[in-house]
Protein backbone atom coordinates (compact mmCIF):
# COMPACT_ATOMS: atom_id res chain seq x y z
CA UNK A 1 0.00 0.00 0.00
CA UNK A 2 2.50 2.87 0.79
CA UNK A 3 4.71 1.54 -2.32
CA UNK A 4 1.61 1.97 -3.93
CA UNK A 5 0.65 5.60 -2.54
CA UNK A 6 4.33 7.03 -3.40
CA UNK A 7 4.00 5.55 -6.94
CA UNK A 8 0.70 7.55 -7.44
CA UNK A 9 2.16 10.95 -6.26
CA UNK A 10 5.08 10.51 -8.57
CA UNK A 11 2.95 9.89 -11.18
CA UNK A 12 0.90 13.20 -10.42
CA UNK A 13 3.61 15.41 -9.90
CA UNK A 14 5.41 13.94 -13.21
CA UNK A 15 2.30 14.34 -14.88
CA UNK A 16 2.81 17.82 -14.20
CA UNK A 17 6.37 17.73 -14.89
CA UNK A 18 6.99 18.91 -11.19
CA UNK A 19 5.68 22.22 -12.08
CA UNK A 20 4.86 25.62 -10.08
CA UNK A 21 1.27 24.84 -10.06
CA UNK A 22 2.08 21.46 -8.07
CA UNK A 23 -0.02 21.16 -5.02
CA UNK A 24 1.68 19.15 -2.36
CA UNK A 25 0.20 17.01 -0.13
CA UNK A 26 3.22 15.07 1.42
CA UNK A 27 6.24 17.16 1.74
CA UNK A 28 8.31 14.07 3.09
CA UNK A 29 7.36 11.78 0.22
CA UNK A 30 8.03 13.99 -2.68
CA UNK A 31 11.26 14.76 -0.40
CA UNK A 32 12.16 11.11 -0.87
CA UNK A 33 11.51 10.59 -4.64
CA UNK A 34 12.59 14.19 -5.78
CA UNK A 35 16.48 15.38 -4.79
CA UNK A 36 16.02 19.02 -6.24
CA UNK A 37 12.84 19.54 -4.04
CA UNK A 38 14.72 18.38 -0.91
CA UNK A 39 17.50 20.60 -1.72
CA UNK A 40 15.04 22.79 -2.38
CA UNK A 41 13.29 22.94 1.02
CA UNK A 42 16.54 22.22 2.53
CA UNK A 43 18.42 25.58 1.92
CA UNK A 44 16.26 27.34 3.84
CA UNK A 45 15.98 24.59 7.19
CA UNK A 46 19.30 22.75 7.37
CA UNK A 47 22.63 24.03 8.56
CA UNK A 48 25.57 24.76 6.41
CA UNK A 49 27.70 22.06 5.28
CA UNK A 50 30.30 23.72 6.92
CA UNK A 51 30.97 26.90 9.10
CA UNK A 52 32.24 29.55 6.46
CA UNK A 53 35.70 31.08 6.91
CA UNK A 54 35.42 34.35 9.05
CA UNK A 55 32.45 34.66 9.34
CA UNK A 56 31.65 36.22 12.99
CA UNK A 57 27.92 34.61 14.73
CA UNK A 58 26.49 36.79 12.89
CA UNK A 59 23.45 34.93 12.91
CA UNK A 60 23.79 33.41 9.49
CA UNK A 61 27.58 31.54 10.51
CA UNK A 62 26.08 28.13 10.93
CA UNK A 63 22.56 27.85 9.01
CA UNK A 64 20.81 30.27 6.86
CA UNK A 65 18.65 33.13 8.03
CA UNK A 66 15.54 34.90 7.03
CA UNK A 67 16.19 38.79 7.29
CA UNK A 68 13.23 41.17 6.20
CA UNK A 69 11.47 38.03 4.43
CA UNK A 70 8.21 39.28 2.40
CA UNK A 71 8.63 42.75 4.09
CA UNK A 72 10.76 45.65 3.01
CA UNK A 73 10.96 48.49 5.33
CA UNK A 74 8.87 51.76 4.80
CA UNK A 75 9.15 53.53 1.45
CA UNK A 76 12.25 50.74 0.27
CA UNK A 77 11.14 49.22 -3.77
CA UNK A 78 14.22 47.76 -5.17
CA UNK A 79 15.79 44.82 -4.48
CA UNK A 80 18.84 42.40 -5.90
CA UNK A 81 19.50 38.38 -6.22
CA UNK A 82 23.60 37.47 -4.78
CA UNK A 83 25.35 35.12 -3.73
CA UNK A 84 28.52 34.52 -1.88
CA UNK A 85 31.55 31.84 -1.70
CA UNK A 86 33.54 31.00 1.20
CA UNK A 87 36.33 28.42 1.87
CA UNK A 88 35.00 26.45 5.06
CA UNK A 89 37.36 26.86 8.44
CA UNK A 90 39.91 24.20 7.05
CA UNK A 91 40.91 26.61 3.55
CA UNK A 92 41.16 25.73 0.21
CA UNK A 93 44.73 24.69 -0.94
CA UNK A 94 43.70 23.49 -4.52
CA UNK A 95 44.93 25.86 -6.76
CA UNK A 96 44.11 24.64 -10.33
CA UNK A 97 40.30 25.37 -9.82
CA UNK A 98 37.87 27.81 -10.71
CA UNK A 99 33.59 28.31 -9.45
CA UNK A 100 31.78 28.39 -12.78
CA UNK A 101 28.06 30.66 -11.42
CA UNK A 102 25.31 31.30 -14.25
CA UNK A 103 21.14 31.78 -13.81
CA UNK A 104 21.30 34.25 -10.92
CA UNK A 105 17.46 35.00 -10.13
CA UNK A 106 14.78 36.15 -8.10
CA UNK A 107 10.84 35.64 -8.29
CA UNK A 108 8.18 36.91 -5.81
CA UNK A 109 4.70 35.82 -5.11
CA UNK A 110 2.12 37.84 -6.62
CA UNK A 111 -0.57 38.75 -3.80
CA UNK A 112 -2.75 39.76 -6.66
CA UNK A 113 -1.98 37.09 -9.09
CA UNK A 114 -1.77 34.07 -7.03
CA UNK A 115 1.46 33.58 -9.45
CA UNK A 116 5.22 33.38 -9.72
CA UNK A 117 5.88 36.63 -11.23
CA UNK A 118 10.55 37.26 -12.58
CA UNK A 119 11.96 40.25 -10.98
CA UNK A 120 15.16 39.35 -12.82
CA UNK A 121 17.12 36.15 -14.29
CA UNK A 122 20.46 37.11 -15.81
CA UNK A 123 24.10 35.41 -16.44
CA UNK A 124 25.36 38.72 -16.95
CA UNK A 125 27.22 38.72 -13.41
CA UNK A 126 29.93 40.74 -11.34
CA UNK A 127 31.48 41.00 -8.08
CA UNK A 128 34.40 41.22 -6.14
CA UNK A 129 37.02 39.39 -2.79
CA UNK A 130 35.10 41.06 0.18
CA UNK A 131 36.40 40.82 3.51
CA UNK A 132 35.03 37.60 5.07
CA UNK A 133 33.30 40.10 7.47
CA UNK A 134 32.44 42.12 4.98
CA UNK A 135 33.56 44.87 7.58
CA UNK A 136 33.22 48.61 6.33
CA UNK A 137 32.43 46.91 2.99
CA UNK A 138 36.50 46.53 2.61
CA UNK A 139 36.98 44.52 -0.83
CA UNK A 140 39.49 44.10 -4.11
CA UNK A 141 38.89 43.02 -7.68
CA UNK A 142 38.51 39.17 -8.38
CA UNK A 143 39.66 37.33 -10.75
CA UNK A 144 37.09 36.84 -13.04
CA UNK A 145 36.54 34.74 -16.51
CA UNK A 146 33.63 35.04 -18.50
CA UNK A 147 32.55 31.39 -19.19
CA UNK A 148 30.72 31.93 -22.76
CA UNK A 149 32.44 28.43 -24.29
CA UNK A 150 31.84 26.75 -20.84
CA UNK A 151 28.26 27.03 -20.91
CA UNK A 152 27.96 30.70 -19.67
CA UNK A 153 28.27 33.00 -17.09
CA UNK A 154 31.42 33.83 -14.98
CA UNK A 155 33.76 32.02 -13.11
CA UNK A 156 36.45 33.40 -10.20
CA UNK A 157 38.43 32.25 -7.95
CA UNK A 158 39.09 33.09 -3.59
CA UNK A 159 41.87 35.11 -2.24
CA UNK A 160 42.89 34.70 1.86
CA UNK A 161 40.61 36.55 3.93
CA UNK A 162 38.25 37.12 1.21
CA UNK A 163 35.27 35.75 -0.10
CA UNK A 164 33.74 36.20 -3.41
CA UNK A 165 30.57 38.32 -3.71
CA UNK A 166 28.89 38.36 -6.92
CA UNK A 167 25.32 40.01 -8.15
CA UNK A 168 23.72 40.76 -11.62
CA UNK A 169 24.90 43.68 -13.39
CA UNK A 170 21.49 43.95 -14.53
CA UNK A 171 22.03 46.25 -11.45
CA UNK A 172 18.77 46.63 -9.20
CA UNK A 173 14.46 46.28 -10.37
CA UNK A 174 11.97 48.20 -8.66
CA UNK A 175 9.27 46.29 -6.78
CA UNK A 176 5.88 46.60 -5.36
CA UNK A 177 6.33 46.05 -1.39
CA UNK A 178 2.74 45.63 -1.18
CA UNK A 179 2.31 42.76 -3.67
CA UNK A 180 4.85 39.86 -2.13
CA UNK A 181 3.22 36.68 -0.70
CA UNK A 182 7.25 35.17 -1.19
CA UNK A 183 10.28 35.69 -2.30
CA UNK A 184 12.84 32.98 -3.82
CA UNK A 185 16.18 33.66 -5.62
CA UNK A 186 18.58 30.79 -6.53
CA UNK A 187 21.73 30.29 -8.76
CA UNK A 188 23.44 27.47 -10.48
CA UNK A 189 27.04 26.61 -10.16
CA UNK A 190 30.00 23.80 -10.53
CA UNK A 191 33.55 23.67 -10.10
CA UNK A 192 35.81 23.62 -13.62
CA UNK A 193 39.76 23.97 -14.16
CA UNK A 194 41.84 26.95 -14.35
CA UNK A 195 43.77 25.45 -16.55
CA UNK A 196 42.84 22.46 -18.12
CA UNK A 197 46.43 21.59 -19.34
CA UNK A 198 47.27 20.75 -15.46
CA UNK A 199 46.10 18.36 -12.90
CA UNK A 200 42.71 18.34 -11.32
CA UNK A 201 42.25 19.22 -8.20
CA UNK A 202 39.13 19.90 -7.90
CA UNK A 203 38.11 17.05 -5.56
CA UNK A 204 40.30 18.76 -3.36
CA UNK A 205 38.55 21.91 -3.37
CA UNK A 206 36.73 23.44 -0.45
CA UNK A 207 34.77 26.19 -2.02
CA UNK A 208 30.80 26.71 -0.36
CA UNK A 209 28.17 28.39 -2.17
CA UNK A 210 25.45 30.61 -0.63
CA UNK A 211 22.53 32.43 -2.61
CA UNK A 212 20.66 35.11 -1.30
CA UNK A 213 18.81 38.44 -1.97
CA UNK A 214 18.50 41.94 -0.61
CA UNK A 215 16.02 44.76 -0.25
CA UNK A 216 17.19 48.41 -1.41
CA UNK A 217 16.23 51.61 -0.52
CA UNK A 218 15.20 52.43 -4.68
CA UNK A 219 17.36 51.17 -7.62
CA UNK A 220 20.52 54.01 -7.15
CA UNK A 221 21.31 54.62 -3.64
CA UNK A 222 23.90 54.04 -2.39
CA UNK A 223 25.50 51.86 0.08
CA UNK A 224 25.01 53.32 3.99
CA UNK A 225 26.52 50.94 6.32
CA UNK A 226 23.22 49.14 5.84
CA UNK A 227 20.39 52.03 6.63
CA UNK A 228 19.95 51.72 2.49
CA UNK A 229 20.10 47.75 2.29
CA UNK A 230 19.44 44.82 3.96
CA UNK A 231 19.06 40.96 3.19
CA UNK A 232 15.58 39.14 2.66
CA UNK A 233 17.47 36.08 3.61
CA UNK A 234 20.52 34.20 3.47
CA UNK A 235 20.61 30.62 2.11
CA UNK A 236 22.27 27.61 3.23
CA UNK A 237 26.15 26.94 2.44
CA UNK A 238 26.75 23.92 0.28
CA UNK A 239 29.93 22.35 -1.08
CA UNK A 240 30.64 23.34 -4.57
CA UNK A 241 31.67 20.15 -7.00
CA UNK A 242 32.27 19.36 -10.63
CA UNK A 243 28.31 18.82 -11.37
CA UNK A 244 26.14 21.79 -11.82
CA UNK A 245 23.81 22.43 -8.54
CA UNK A 246 20.85 24.81 -8.16
CA UNK A 247 21.72 26.65 -4.54
CA UNK A 248 18.53 28.34 -2.81
CA UNK A 249 16.89 30.94 -1.00
CA UNK A 250 13.31 31.98 -0.20
CA UNK A 251 10.67 32.95 2.14
CA UNK A 252 8.25 30.15 1.48
CA UNK A 253 6.85 28.84 4.94
CA UNK A 254 6.12 24.76 5.09
CA UNK A 255 2.58 25.84 4.73
CA UNK A 256 2.88 27.79 1.53
CA UNK A 257 5.43 24.83 -0.25
CA UNK A 258 2.69 22.22 1.10
CA UNK A 259 0.07 24.50 -0.78
CA UNK A 260 1.78 25.30 -3.93
CA UNK A 261 2.52 27.07 -6.30
CA UNK A 262 6.10 26.73 -6.65
CA UNK A 263 8.56 28.63 -8.23
CA UNK A 264 11.03 27.03 -11.20
CA UNK A 265 13.20 25.08 -8.59
CA UNK A 266 14.28 22.56 -10.93
CA UNK A 267 17.26 23.17 -12.83
CA UNK A 268 16.06 23.14 -16.96
CA UNK A 269 12.41 24.86 -15.35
Amino acid sequence: MKHFIVCLLFFNLACSNLSSEAKLTDMEQLMSIDQEFKVFVEDMTELHDAIPSGVPPIGWDKGPRLGYGNNPPPEWNAMIPWGQVYTDQVGNEAENVRFQIKNLQAWYLSKSTGKWEKWIMSSHLGGANYAEDFQDDIHIKANIRTESDQGGGISSTLVSGYNFHFWTEDGRVEIDPKDIAAVWSAVDARLILDDPQLSDQRNEARFMMSVGADYWLNTNAPWDQWKTNGDIFIGRFRYLNTSWQRFHGHTLTKEQIQKGPLPPYKMGD
